[in-house]
């Protein structure tokens, strides 16, 4: 062992390089397992990062959800919204040019 004055032999200074980069590559790999991106289609909204999703107030998608007239789940009394709900939601709002005004 050396002491913080004197400078580490070679082979100890390689073999703490090694035990670096093997720790390092080791958290790398176990951030990646915690924090990896969840499944999109499993993946819940809030209001308000549905309403940032489809270009509308907040105010728009929580009147709507009291009024029941957007589809969404409700995780206890607080209403989410899958990518299906928010495809939904474009897709009913669309407004096809050739049909408008018949």
């Amino acid at each position: 062992m050396t002491s913080l004055t004197e400078a580490p032999a070679a082979d100890e200074a390689e073999g703490s390089a090694e035990f670096v980069e093997m720790l390092r590559s080791a958290l790398q790999e176990a951030v990646a397992l915690i924090v990896a991106p969840p499944d999109p289609e499993l993946r819940l909204y809030t209001p308000a990062e549905a309403a940032g999703l489809l270009g509308v107030t907040e105010n728009w998608v929580t009147e709507r959800v009291k009024a029941r007239r957007l589809p969404c789940t409700f995780v206890g009394r607080f209403p989410r919204f899958s990518a299906q709900h928010l495809r939904t939601i474009a897709a009913e709002n669309e407004v096809n040019p050739a049909n408008y005004g018949r």
